[in-house]
C-alpha cells in the first residue's frame, strides 16, 4: 500500500517538473546574487579590511550571529514566496490538466481510485512541494557558506570565526522546516478550494479559482456592509497561530537590547500553540470536505 501511494507521488513529480525546478532555479539566483555582492564588495578594499578587523576584533559573537542569521533567513524568504506560488498553479492545474490532455482517461484504466489520485495530489501540495522548497533552502545555505568562507579566507579574513561559528545554522534550517509545514497545513483549505476548482472547471482554472474570492467579499461589502468573508479568507494569510513574538513592543521599548535568544527564530515559534488552535483544525476540515467534493466530481463527471 505505501508503495503505491509512494508510486502515485512519483508520477506527480514527474509530471510537474516545476515542483524541483523551481528550488532549483532559486538557488542559483540566490548564490548568484552572493557572487555578485562578493565581487563588488572587492572594490572596496580598505573599508573591507576595517570591516573584517572590526568584526574579528571588535563585535561580539551575538552581533555576528544576528546580521548573518537575519542574511541566511532572509533568502530563505524567496523560497517561502514561491512555496506559495508553485503550490497555488500546482493545485489549480493538478486535475485540470489530466482532463485536458484526457490523459485522465488512461488513468482510470489502472487500479488507481479517485480517492487515491486527489490525495496524492493534495499530499504533494502539502508534503511534496514543502520538502523539496526546504531541501532547497539547505542547499542553498550550505553552497553560500562554501562561497562566503572561500571569500573571506582569500581576504584574510578568519571563515571559522566569522561565518562557520556565527551562523545559527540549525536554527535557520529547523524554523524553516516549522514554518514551512505549518504554513502549509494552515492554507490547506485554500489548496483543497483550488484542487475542487481544478476537478470542476472546463476552463480558466486560475480566474474560476480566485473570481469567487473577490466577487464574494465584494458584494458582501457593498449589500452587507460586512467583511466577515474577507477577514476570514483573505485574512487567514496573515493569522498564522505558530508564534506569540510581540514585535511592536519590541520596536517601542527603547530599553531594548539584542539577546542569544532572541536571536534563534525558533525559541519564537509555538508548535503547541499551533496545534492547539481551533482555527487550524478548522482549516483541515474545511480541506477534507474540498477534496471530497474533488473526488466526487471526478468520480462523475463523464470525459468520455
Amino acid at each position: 500500500m505505501i508503495t503505491h501511494h509512494l508510486a502515485l507521488l512519483k508520477r506527480e513529480v514527474w509530471e510537474h517538473r516545476s515542483i524541483w525546478m523551481t528550488p532549483i532555479a532559486i538557488a542559483s539566483i540566490v548564490t548568484l546574487g552572493t557572487l555578485t555582492a562578493l565581487m563588488f564588495a572587492g572594490d572596496y578594499a580598505h573599508e573591507l579590511d576595517m570591516a573584517l578587523f572590526g568584526a574579528q576584533n571588535i563585535a561580539n559573537d551575538t552581533g555576528r550571529r544576528a546580521v548573518l542569521s537575519g542574511l541566511f533567513f532572509g533568502s530563505s524568504g524567496l523560497f517561502f514566496l514561491a512555496l506559495g506560488i508553485l503550490t497555488i498553479f500546482y493545485s489549480l492545474d493538478a486535475l485540470y490538466a489530466e482532463r485536458k490532455d484526457k490523459s485522465i482517461l488512461f488513468w482510470r484504466s489502472l487500479p488507481v481510485t479517485d480517492s487515491e489520485t486527489v490525495i496524492s495530489k493534495l499530499l504533494t501540495a502539502v508534503l511534496v512541494i514543502p520538502t523539496a522548497m526546504i531541501i532547497g533552502i539547505i542547499a542553498t545555505h550550505l553552497v553560500n557558506l562554501l562561497v562566503t568562507s572561500i571569500w573571506v579566507s582569500l581576504k584574510g579574513g578568519d571563515a571559522s570565526l566569522l561565518i562557520w561559528s556565527s551562523v545559527p545554522i540549525i536554527d535557520n534550517w529547523l524554523s524553516a522546516v516549522v514554518i514551512v509545514y505549518s504554513g502549509a497545513i494552515w492554507m490547506s483549505p485554500f489548496v483543497g478550494w483550488f484542487l475542487f476548482v481544478s476537478a470542476y472547471t472546463k476552463r480558466s482554472p486560475f480566474m474560476m479559482g480566485f473570481l469567487p474570492l473577490v466577487l464574494v467579499p465584494m458584494f458582501e461589502g457593498i449589500f452587507l456592509h460586512s467583511n466577515e468573508f474577507a477577514s476570514v479568507v483573505w485574512g487567514r494569510m496573515g493569522k498564522i497561530p505558530i508564534s506569540r513574538l510581540d514585535i511592536e513592543s519590541m520596536i517601542e521599548n527603547d530599553n531594548f537590547e539584542m539577546s542569544e535568544e532572541m536571536i534563534s527564530v525558533l525559541s519564537h515559534l509555538d508548535i503547541g500553540y499551533f496545534l492547539a488552535s481551533p482555527s487550524m483544525w478548522a482549516g483541515v476540515i474545511v480541506c477534507g470536505l474540498l477534496c471530497f467534493g474533488a473526488i466526487y466530481v471526478r468520480r462523475y463527471r463523464d470525459e468520455s
